[in-house]
């Protein structure tokens, strides 16, 4: 037998079978086992409200995400059904291929119909209330500002908060919850709720502020800045773009103004055990500037580590050296948690969530210093956030 492996099956084409079996093995076998340990996890009722504002096509929600992590952790509604597509969350509802939407949110909804909505409901997120704009169907040529099609909170929306918080449930709320296009009315009405405070400006990581290398800058932002210093944009390289809600615009500057462009989201020690996060993590997207009251537990924040010239900067803006980035707050037996980012903004493979360990995977080749890849936010910061709340919302709803 020895000889005729040998004559007609060389070691050398030996080792290469056991490497395709092995391979054969990682590539085929381990998703099949990974899906049928997820399949054979037993599931939980948790019933999660998901309000929406900003789907301008179907394929772009934030809710997305949010359905995906609760699919993953097998939460299901009441009914035992999975968080899938439009019939998972609240808010602009888009139609195929079509400039046609539905909207389904909670105006249409009577107060008893409210308060039933907050009594039955364990979490409410509130993620996304920017809205839809024409531009985003090409109504608008260009980068100029659209006219808006839906957006804003309303009072319908702080009338669900209101209740949930009365019910002892746990809302979370994320940027763009409370800025523009929301009425200051509703605002002031939601700060003077939650005891924080937004202070009018928001602020994103651009990786090149050269307008000829860059045109992701919105040409309304380029010329509404240069108005506001001596008709100049000079900018070259890396740095971070701050606009207020009364339309002043500021930029900082790698080097001049920052030690470091990509503003980094730091966790103490604490809340590194007690939430699964790392102790820092690039995050360079969209993030609003809030004041919090003492009562709120800091669980991470926001350090763009800026130069002397920077310091000097945000003293000019009104702002802090440091800024929350992640906060929690008790009233009563009711929790608040909100984001001070686009946190759920990402885009999920819809049936990875079914795939057992796959976050754990992901982790692996996903450094948190890793800026260049959405998902490495994803996976290192914001799913062991969520999948802590959700734990922690669970046991609450199982004491109750």
């Amino acid at each position: 037998m020895k000889e005729f492996l040998d004559r007609y099956f060389p070691i050398e084409l030996r080792l290469l079978f056991k490497w395709i079996i092995f391979f054969g093995f990682i590539f085929f076998a381990f998703p099949l086992i990974s899906y049928l340990v997820w399949k054979g996890t037993s599931s939980a009722k948790l019933e999660v409200v998901i309000l929406d504002k900003t789907v301008p096509f179907k394929e772009q929600g934030e809710f997305q995400s949010i359905q995906w992590v609760l699919n993953h952790l097998k939460y299901v509604k009441s009914d035992e059904s999975l968080y899938l597509g439009e019939l998972g969350y609240w808010g602009f509802h888009p139609k195929d291929n079509s400039d046609e939407f539905e909207i389904k949110d909670f105006t249409q909804l009577s107060d008893v119909e409210i308060d039933r909505l907050a009594d039955d409901l364990d979490l409410l997120y509130i993620s996304d209330t920017y809205g839809v704009y024409e531009g985003d169907f090409g109504k608008s040529q260009g980068q100029n500002r659209s006219k808006k099609i839906y957006g804003g909170m309303d009072r319908s929306d702080l009338q669900i908060i209101k209740k949930s918080i009365e019910k002892e449930k746990v809302i979370i709320t994320e940027f763009n919850s409370i800025a523009s296009p929301t009425s200051k009315q509703i605002r002031t009405e939601f700060e003077e709720l939650m005891d924080m405070r937004w202070t009018g400006w928001i602020g994103r990581y651009f990786d090149e502020l050269d307008t000829v290398l860059n045109e992701e800058i919105p040409r309304w932002m380029i010329e509404t800045y240069k108005k506001q210093h001596q008709d100049i944009w000079g900018f070259r390289g890396s740095g971070l773009i701050f606009l207020h809600e009364n339309g002043r615009i500021e930029v900082m500057k790698n080097i001049e103004h920052l030690g470091d462009p990509v503003p980094t989201v730091v966790t103490n020690l604490q809340a590194q055990t007690r939430y699964g996060l790392p102790e820092m993590v690039k995050y360079p997207y969209w993030f609003d500037i809030m004041l919090v009251s003492r009562d709120f537990e800091v669980i991470s924040y926001y350090d763009i580590q800026p130069t002397a010239a920077g310091i000097e900067l945000l003293r000019e803006m009104g702002l802090p050296r440091y800024f929350p980035a992640v906060v929690h707050k008790k009233s009563g037996n009711a929790s608040f948690y909100y984001f001070s980012g686009d946190y759920s903004d990402n885009r999920i493979a819809d049936n990875s969530y079914q795939y057992q360990g796959i976050a754990t995977l992901w982790r692996m080749f996903l450094h948190p210093d890793d800026f260049s890849q959405r998902r490495s936010f994803f996976w290192n910061f914001y799913y062991p956030l969520m999948k802590e709340i959700l734990r922690d919302t669970n046991n609450k709803k199982a004491k109750r």
